[in-house]
């Protein structure tokens, strides 16, 4: 069997978990309407993405 030759120091290990963080949302305000949403991603308010409309937008009963 495979046994490794040392003790992984802290700092390694460190390392090597250092990319495992929680990352933070980003959200940005949309240009036309304000509303805030994800990047790259629809605007559900007016079914728009990327200045093209591609969800139709239901009207308020």
């Amino acid at each position: 069997m495979a046994v490794p030759r040392r003790k992984m120091s802290k700092s390694r290990i460190g390392m090597r978990r250092s990319g495992q963080k929680m990352q933070t949302i980003t959200w940005i305000e949309d240009k036309k309407s304000g509303e805030l949403r994800r990047p790259h991603h629809i605007d559900l308010k007016t079914g728009m993405y990327r200045g093209r409309q591609v969800l139709a937008v239901k009207a308020d009963a």
